[in-house]
């Protein structure tokens, strides 16, 4: 067993151990807080992988804005975590049996040579000048374009549905419409009144 693997085994076992922190932590900001630790692992065997794009992206976008909008959201809000732990024990079962049904399936799509401790070895490095940026962004407009467009339509799809299911109007609430606001015209707002003056109607 190498060096490598050495890091591979412990990255791995951290983020397992972060992963059921998630699930079974009582306080929901210790549960973010064990997520960003498992996405700063992943980011750690993408390295090793030598995906470094894939780290840095996952980095960047899930640990530095998406984990910290939720941090934000869930500290806002006035959570009732009495609430949020009734019902867990009886999913239980139920979740331990996708959890087990996903175990089955991964390991069934990996198979037995993804298991063996020297796969890292085996794999043959690339040259000096590869670019693994260069190489997905090839991939992804090319072989896999047409999956890549449906994943942003069915995105899109998911940020319309969101802001009309949590858009709501109310009558009471005041609001401008600034295309009305470019219509108006002077007439519509400034009225000429013809009053006599003040001297006149003494006399």
């Amino acid at each position: 067993m190498n060096f490598e693997t050495l890091i591979f085994y412990f990255l791995a076992s951290i983020m397992l151990f972060a992963g059921l922190r998630v699930i079974t932590v009582r306080h929901p900001i210790h549960a973010a807080l064990y997520l960003v630790l498992a996405f700063f692992t992943a980011a750690g065997l993408w390295l090793m992988l030598e995906a470094e794009f894939l780290a840095i992206t996952l980095v960047l976008v899930y640990i530095g804005a998406v984990m910290v909008l939720f941090l934000f959201v869930v500290m806002m809000l006035d959570l009732d975590l009495q609430r949020l732990r009734q019902g867990f024990w009886q999913s239980l079962p139920l979740a331990a049996l996708v959890g087990g049904l996903m175990i089955l399936e991964m390991v069934l799509v990996l198979g037995r040579k993804s298991f063996i401790p020297d796969f890292a070895s085996m794999e043959p490095h690339h040259a000096a000048d590869y670019s693994n940026t260069k190489e997905l962004g090839r991939l992804l407009y090319t072989d896999y374009v047409y999956p890549f467009e449906l994943a942003a339509v069915v995105l899109l799809i998911a940020i319309v549905a969101a802001i009309a299911i949590t858009l709501r109007r109310r009558k009471n609430t005041k609001h401008q419409d600034p295309a009305e606001q470019v219509k108006v015209r002077r007439a519509d707002r400034v009225r000429m009144v013809s009053m006599p003056s003040q001297k006149q109607s003494e006399e």
